[in-house]
């Protein structure tokens, strides 16, 4: 199994800004609001700073050799793509798994945190209920944004009352297609 791209090139377009966000992005999260109480209500204000310093420590030591791996080897793909290299194709196939499911649980335990915050601050609706809403949203979201997106389709295809068409009208070929609404049907055709 070929995990390396020999031909795809590297594309160094991030910037600082960029890393701060993925930084903070990755950072906070369910996680740090929930825990941290139940840290300083068993351990206290020193054993949490302690516990905060020894996995701070650990962090910053795997980012290290993350960070020489990728000066070192600067290849596309996630870190399993060591894994792969250094330790074998088994190796990194399990770490890219591992790492999927860890992120498939991270996400069920955000909505368990979402559900104890909304019964937190509504304690007389119903978590169901929050989720529909959620449900609702997102599907109202979708279409949205399927509307915006045929709506852009019409403007450039000059079907809008509200705007000039975007190609001169003597215009053959294909050009001309666009100036009729059924051109989508007769091009499946």
């Amino acid at each position: 199994m070929q995990t390396t791209q020999q031909n795809a090139p590297l594309k160094r377009t991030m910037k600082t800004r960029h890393l701060i966000m993925l930084s903070l992005g990755g950072v906070i999260g369910t996680g740090l609001f929930f825990n941290t109480g139940y840290i300083i209500s068993t351990t206290g204000a020193a054993g949490t700073l302690l516990a905060y310093l020894i996995g701070a420590l650990v962090v910053w030591l795997v980012m290290q050799c993350l960070g020489e791996l990728s000066v070192a080897m600067p290849e596309t793909g996630a870190f399993h793509v060591y894994a792969a290299r250094y330790l074998g194709p088994a190796t990194g196939y399990t770490v890219a798994w591992l790492y999927w499911l860890t992120w498939t649980v991270a996400l069920g335990s955000s909505f368990t945190a979402a559900g104890f915050c909304m019964q937190y601050w509504f304690p007389q609706v119903p978590v169901w209920v929050g989720a529909c809403v959620l449900r609702d949203y997102f599907w109202s979201e979708c279409y949205l944004h399927a509307l915006f997106c045929r709506r852009g389709v019409l403007v450039l295809a000059g079907q809008s009352g509200h705007y000039h068409r975007l190609y001169h009208p003597r215009w053959g070929g294909d050009f001309r297609l666009y100036s009729d609404a059924g051109w989508l049907a007769r091009r499946a055709e």
